[in-house]
């Protein structure tokens, strides 16, 4: 007897703030559980977007001021939610995370996951979420390249964590990134090589 697949989780997406941030919702279709991934500029919006989810858990990308400045309004919306960070950025946070997100870990909503990739670089905390076919990718990659901030000294370690963790996925991944438009794995990594001359 065959067994059918569980559906890929829904992604939800909403671009809000001066610096065009993406927040997304996360949602196991069959259970409706889902998860917010940031927390950036306006709880009451966020939750607008999450409206009928049964939120279990708010992940934090990294601890950047513009991801996490809505989070106390955020939890104030969705009490006893409990709240995960990479532990290199949780002393960015006005209290402590109720988890940490690991590298390689499984973050569990409903029937549906997110593989925790811890990618250092445009913070020491920063972390990827996939699942399914999707990248969230925080402030780690954009199209066009890593989000160094033109800093050339994050470069190197940026780059390495892209190079192992990211460009490893399916070139078909979607790329969702922190802030602006998506692409995906395939439309980014033949540009590897032009990102190592440039050094940024």
């Amino acid at each position: 007897m065959s067994t059918q697949a569980a559906p890929a989780p829904e992604v939800r997406k909403l671009s809000i703030g001066p610096m065009d941030n993406n927040v997304y919702m996360v949602v196991d279709t069959l259970t409706n559980k889902g998860v917010i991934v940031d927390a950036s500029w306006d709880a009451s919006r966020i939750a607008e977007t999450a409206q009928g989810v049964d939120i279990e858990r708010i992940l934090l990308t990294h601890g950047d001021s513009d991801h996490i400045d809505a989070l106390e309004e955020l939890k104030r919306l969705y009490p006893g939610v409990p709240v995960g960070i990479h532990p290199a950025d949780a002393d960015r946070l006005a209290s402590p995370p109720d988890f940490h997100l690991e590298n390689g870990e499984q973050v569990t909503f409903g029937n549906a996951s997110l593989q925790v990739l811890h990618t250092p670089g445009h913070t020491p905390g920063s972390v990827c979420l996939y699942t399914s076919g999707v990248l969230l990718s925080g402030d780690t990659l954009f199209p066009g390249g890593p989000g160094t901030r033109g800093d050339s000294n994050l470069f190197q370690p940026i780059i390495e964590q892209i190079e192992q963790k990211l460009f490893t996925l399916p070139d078909d991944t979607k790329v969702l990134p922190g802030h602006g438009a998506g692409t995906t794995i395939g439309t980014e990594k033949p540009s590897l090589p032009d990102w190592k001359a440039r050094g940024w």
